[in-house]
């Protein structure tokens, strides 16, 4: 195989990253233990090599173009890759190490993944998380990320798809809003409240809601006065100060259930649930850092009684 690069080109890739993580150059020279001005003359090496600007550099910052980013986010990903394959082969990956970059939904984000990971670094101090909390679907190959946690998984055939659990839905409301507009207790009541609506962001689309009746799956819309997008939790926001009636999932109201702050209704027709889905690259070397967060969530979160614990190819 030719050679493409040199130790200078491979020292410059290495600086160009600590660069971009730190956002200065005088911070990655003190970590390299190396000048700022070694730091720069390396970055420039490979904008001259690559033909792009990598950085926008003021007198107080420097940041990521967005070749930049998306090179980084390779770059990132092959030294990391590197120092894996070599502490592999020595025998010292002994534990998890290194940062773990996941894209998660805002809701499961706050009530199911944010609690855990005090625990999961207790068991792995060595690693570092990065967690980006949004709705969207995530490009792994251009961002850089490790794993995401997704409803309703994007078909991709490079995604290994690990199913965590079925996500309950339910219909609630507070005391106050039922004692003023009545309890449904058909859907068809459904049409005289004020249902909460949520507009998916990719398609400016209202969900419609989803019960189970009488041993039948049915969707249905509703109407209401009214409707956020992006933001789930907005929607609990306003039910819990009594704006209407809102499907949710049980996990982000369990604890308003217990408590009295929130009733459900329209238990006959509930049964409904989707699918939470853990999702990363189909990589031929998965980094121990990405496996024991793997485990760790389906340890955490899958019930074996619902469906098979092994890894399904998407």
């Amino acid at each position: 195989m030719k050679r493409q690069f040199d130790d200078i080109l491979l020292g410059s890739i290495e600086l160009f990253c600590l660069a971009a993580e730190f956002k200065s150059f005088t911070a990655a020279a003190v970590e390299a233990g190396v000048t700022p001005a070694a730091v720069s003359r390396s970055v420039s090496r490979l904008e001259e090599r690559l033909g792009v600007r990598l950085f926008v550099r003021t007198t107080r910052q420097v940041r990521l173009t967005d070749p930049g980013q998306a090179y980084f986010a390779q770059c990132r990903e092959a030294l990391g890759r590197l120092v894996e394959a070599e502490r592999e082969v020595t025998g010292q990956q002994l534990a998890p190490s290194g940062v773990l970059r996941i894209s998660v939904p805002t809701p499961y984000g706050h009530c199911r993944v944010l609690p855990m990971l005090g625990d999961y670094r207790a068991l792995h101090p060595q690693v570092q998380v990065e967690v980006h909390l949004s709705n969207r679907n995530i490009d792994f190959a251009e961002e850089g990320y490790d794993l995401a946690i997704r409803v309703r998984p994007p078909p991709d055939s490079n995604l290994i798809a690990r199913k965590l659990e079925d996500a309950q839905l339910v219909v609630v409301a507070t005391p106050a809003y039922l004692a003023r507009c009545g309890t449904p207790a058909t859907l068809a009541d459904l049409a005289a409240h004020d249902c909460i609506q949520f507009e998916l962001p990719s398609s400016g689309r209202r969900i419609s809601w989803m019960f189970r009746q009488q041993g039948v799956d049915v969707e249905l819309p509703t109407t209401g006065s009214y409707c956020l997008s992006d933001d789930v939790l907005g929607c609990v926001t306003l039910v819990r100060h009594g704006a209407g009636l809102l499907q949710t999932y049980r996990y982000i109201v369990e604890a308003d259930l217990a408590a009295g702050a929130l009733v459900e209704v329209l238990q006959d027709c509930a049964g409904r649930s989707r699918p939470v889905t853990l999702l990363y690259p189909q990589n031929r070397h998965v980094p121990l850092r990405v496996r024991s967060f793997v485990d760790f969530l389906v340890k955490r979160l899958a019930s074996p009684m619902l469906y098979s614990p092994h890894i399904k190819e998407g």
